[in-house]
């Protein structure tokens, strides 16, 4: 049976290990508060209403521009509140308070790809007063691993099709369809690709020997010197030009020139504006009805005329048409100019004077 020294040591060692275990508890405790400020120090209460907790859980941390200054107290469920049916209180440290505005923004945010979900308080661009005790901050909508790996699917499954189809096309080459499948198993195409490359390599071996126009286009000197003398031309040209020299040097330089033209043209367009009000000749040619009818009458007169005399009518027409008329008419001409001609030769023998007395 054990003394009573024995016991009272017993206890003793009991009454250790409890105080150790609380010291112990308590530096947990601290340590577990530090991001806080200390178990003791002041606290401010912020809530916020989000439509999805994405794993949020009572005790996470909260940062304020990745700095941890509280932690969540409590995630629930308010009905009246939906959307956003999900409320969410935090404690934070008093002394960050300076750096929490009214309209900071808040947001739940993952460590990492499988890291707890936590709170992130952002005051970038936060101007507004200081947030004060109680406070509601306003929620940054942002994409949970859950969204991406949702909106992802669309992307997959448009990977997928595309593999499909060209998983599709591959087989289709192979099977010799279509134009590549044709150019890859096909011996007969190899073979016309084979000798359209030893043309091609041909001609570009004739085209740098200098062979061929293209050749002598590239090779011969004698053309470049030709066309570097038409360019010295064309440029002597221009200058001439430039300098106005020559008709066409003045017609661009003269300003005389220019006067006279725009002169003609304003000769001319009077003359047209005559003819069109009716004044002169021409323009009662062109606007007199009478006048119209009459030169009318008289082309049809001259057309009845002409017609007339290529049919062999009258006189004159028969004197076209008729060729005896002609000879005639060409004889009597003649014997006109004979007897002419002899009477001036001997005049005495035509020109016989007899005087009667009575």
């Amino acid at each position: 049976m054990p003394s009573q020294k024995e016991l009272r040591w017993s206890q003793l060692k009991v009454g250790i290990l409890a105080l150790a275990a609380v010291a112990a508890l308590t530096v947990l405790i601290f340590l577990m508060s530090g991001s806080t400020g200390g178990l003791f120090t002041r606290k401010l209460t912020v809530k916020a209403y989000f439509e999805n907790a994405n794993g949020l859980k009572i005790g996470a941390p909260v940062s304020l521009d990745g700095v941890t200054i509280g932690n969540v107290t409590s995630v629930r469920i308010v009905p009246e509140h939906e959307p956003a049916a999900v409320e969410v209180f935090a404690k934070v440290g008093a002394k960050y308070q300076p750096a929490l505005h009214t309209d900071s923004t808040i947001a739940i945010n993952q460590a990492g790809v499988l890291g707890d979900s936590f709170l992130d308080i952002s005051s970038t661009h936060a101007t507004g007063p200081q947030m004060q005790d109680g406070a509601t901050l306003r929620v940054l909508s942002k994409a949970s691993i859950q969204d991406v790996v949702g909106s992802s699917q669309d992307s997959i499954k448009a990977i997928t099709d595309v593999i499909h189809k060209v998983g599709v096309l591959m087989d289709t080459i192979n099977t010799g369809k279509g134009t590549a499948g044709m150019l890859l198993n096909d011996p007969e195409v190899a073979h016309k690709l084979v000798l359209t490359i030893n043309q091609l390599q041909a001609l570009t071996t004739d085209i740098s020997s200098g062979r061929g126009t293209v050749g002598k286009l590239l090779k011969d000197d004698e053309l470049y010197n030709h066309a570097n003398s038409t360019i010295a031309k064309l440029d002597a040209i221009a200058t001439r030009l430039d300098k106005g020299e020559g008709t066409a040097g003045k017609l661009l330089k003269d300003d005389k020139l220019y006067t006279n033209l725009t002169a003609a043209i304003n000769n001319t367009n009077e003359l047209l504006g005559g003819i069109n009000a009716g004044k002169g000749s021409i323009g009662k040619l062109a606007k007199d009805p009478a006048l119209a009818n009459k030169l009318e009458i008289s082309v049809t007169n001259l057309n009845s005329l002409l017609q007339g005399l290529n049919e062999g009518k009258g006189s004159i027409g028969q004197m076209f048409v008729n060729r005896d008329l002609y000879d005639n008419l060409d004889k009597t001409l003649t014997d006109t100019g004979e007897l002419v001609t002899a009477i001036r030769k001997n005049p005495k023998t035509y020109l016989t004077i007899h005087v009667k007395l009575f």
